[in-house]
């Protein structure tokens, strides 16, 4: 695993049951809500300083994502992608990478063609069982509840970026 994650460039992740805990809240009106954990946002922005590259491929077509995404300086988003094999090829072609240099989190079946492609694959805690033969690391975290940044800092630590990326923090 150490070497996989070694090779990563970019990271990809699904939303919903990833970014955030899989609730989709609909209000009286039909104005759509979802829960991102402010803590896998800052792992986001910590890789990205590290020089891995952050993108989205979501089943769902949300201007919630589109938003969060904005927010977190996350360019590549594919959304309404229910066969999620297009893009993930697309972005492939677009950035030159290999599988080997990509990392995934999913969480439901939907993810396994991509989940069975990248050098380095992972899923929530929470994610269906059926996934988790295709992946090289499930979290302790639930999807939403800090998943993403369990990966993101396992990233940057096994790419000797962390130190180098905290140093801020711990500077006086």
């Amino acid at each position: 695993m150490n070497e996989r994650m070694k090779k990563i460039k970019l990271l990809l992740l699904d939303v919903d049951g990833v970014m955030t805990d899989g609730r989709i809240i609909f209000d009286s009106n039909g104005v759509e809500s979802k829960f991102f954990n402010v803590k896998d946002g800052h792992g986001i922005k910590m890789v990205q300083r590290a020089g891995i590259e952050v993108g989205i491929i979501s089943g769902r077509q949300s201007q919630v994502v589109t938003n969060r995404a904005a927010e977190l300086g996350i360019n590549r988003v594919y959304q309404g992608s229910l066969d999620k094999l297009t893009p993930y090829r697309e972005t492939l072609a677009e950035t030159g990478l290999a599988d080997e240099q990509v990392a995934f989190i999913g969480d439901d079946v939907i993810d396994i063609p991509i989940l069975s492609r990248v050098g380095f694959a992972a899923a929530p805690a929470d994610a269906v069982e059926e996934i988790v033969p295709y992946v090289h690391f499930q979290t302790r975290n639930r999807g939403g509840w800090g998943a993403v940044r369990e990966v993101c800092d396992l990233l940057l630590k096994q790419q000797g970026a962390w130190n180098t990326v905290t140093a801020r923090y711990f500077t006086p």
